[in-house]
C-alpha cells in the first residue's frame, strides 16, 4: 500500500488520523480554507495546501487515498461542486476514498436503535444536506467509496470540562432524549483499519457502545472534577441558538456492529465515562 493520503478539509478527525499515520512514514497533504492555519498543519508533519485556491482535481489525481471531511454548505458538496465527477473517475490510482458523514442522516427515531440499513429520514436541514451529499458521492461509478457516519464527536479540547469549570454548563432535560457519541481517537482508529482493508461501497456507523442522555454526561463531568452538578433545566425553558436546538430535534441510539464485524474495530473508549476519564487525565 502506497503511504500517501490527501485530506480534504483537514479538521479535527483528520488530524487525529494523521497523528497515527505520520509516525508510520505516511505522506499526507491536508487542505485548509485558512492560510493562517497552514503553519499549524505543517507543525504536525502534514503538508498544507490552501483550498479553494489550489487545483483540487490535479491534487486528487496524485493520490491513491483520499479522505473527504469537508461537509456540504448552502451550495451543496464543495468538493463535487469544484471537481467534475469525470475528473475524480479519471484519477489513475484511486484505491480508497473515505467520506465523513453524520448519523444525522437517520433523523429522529424517538430514542430507538438505528443501523446502516435504517432508511434515511433526516428532519434537519443539515441532515438533508448530508443525505444529498452521500448520494452524489455514491453515484460516481466505480469509485472506491467508504462512508463513515459519525456520531457526536468529542476529544481533546472538545468536551464538557471547560464549561463545567466555568460554571456555564447546562443540564438540559428533554424526556426521552438520547445521543450517541464517539471519541476522535476511535474515529482515527477506524479510518486506519479501513485504509488497511478497503471495501468499496461500505457504509459504517462510528459511535461508542453507550448512547446516553446529554444531562448524564454533564453530570458525570462535574463529578469527575469534584464540582457541583449543574441544575436541571427543562428543555422548553432554555434559550438556545437554532443550531443547538437542532441537536435536540432528533433522538436515537446508533449501532456500530457492522464495522466491528467487518474490520475488527473495537473502540478504545466504549463509553462516555471512559472517554471523559481519559480526557481529564490528559488535562492534568
Amino acid at each position: 500500500m502506497e503511504k500517501t493520503l490527501l485530506s480534504i478539509g483537514h479538521g479535527f478527525s483528520a488530524r487525529a488520523l494523521a497523528a497515527r499515520l505520520v509516525p508510520q512514514g505516511w505522506r499526507i497533504v491536508g487542505t485548509t480554507r485558512s492560510p493562517d492555519k497552514a503553519d499549524a498543519i505543517a507543525d504536525t508533519g502534514v503538508e498544507p495546501v490552501v483550498w479553494p485556491g489550489a487545483d483540487l482535481g490535479a491534487l486528487i489525481a496524485q493520490f491513491p487515498n483520499v479522505l473527504v471531511s469537508a461537509g456540504p454548505d448552502s451550495a451543496g458538496d464543495p468538493v463535487l461542486n469544484a471537481v467534475e465527477d469525470a475528473v475524480i473517475r479519471a484519477a489513475p490510482d484511486l484505491r480508497w476514498v473515505g467520506y465523513l458523514s453524520t448519523t444525522g442522516v437517520y433523523g429522529d427515531h424517538d430514542g430507538n436503535w438505528v443501523d446502516e440499513d435504517t432508511p434515511l429520514t433526516p428532519s434537519t436541514k443539515r441532515g438533508r444536506a448530508r443525505v444529498t451529499a452521500e448520494a452524489r458521492w455514491q453515484a460516481i461509478p466505480d469509485l472506491p467509496l467508504h462512508i463513515f457516519r459519525l456520531a457526536g464527536i468529542y476529544g481533546p479540547g472538545r468536551g464538557p470540562f471547560a464549561k463545567v469549570r466555568a460554571g456555564t454548563a447546562r443540564r438540559i432535560i428533554k424526556p426521552g432524549q438520547v445521543f450517541s457519541r464517539i471519541h476522535v481517537e476511535d474515529i482515527a482508529q477506524a479510518l486506519e483499519l479501513s485504509l488497511q482493508r478497503p471495501d468499496p461501497g461500505a457504509v459504517y456507523n462510528l459511535c461508542d457502545d453507550d448512547p446516553a442522555p446529554p444531562q448524564d454526561v454533564i453530570a458525570h463531568a462535574a463529578e469527575l472534577l469534584g464540582l457541583p452538578v449543574p441544575p436541571a433545566i427543562p428543555f422548553d425553558q432554555v434559550d438556545m441558538t437554532p443550531m443547538a436546538r437542532s441537536f435536540y430535534a432528533e433522538s436515537k441510539k446508533v449501532r456500530n456492529d457492522r464495522i466491528k464485524q467487518a474490520l475488527g474495530w473495537a473502540p478504545q473508549f466504549p463509553t462516555y465515562r471512559a472517554g471523559l476519564a481519559a480526557l481529564l487525565a490528559q488535562d492534568s
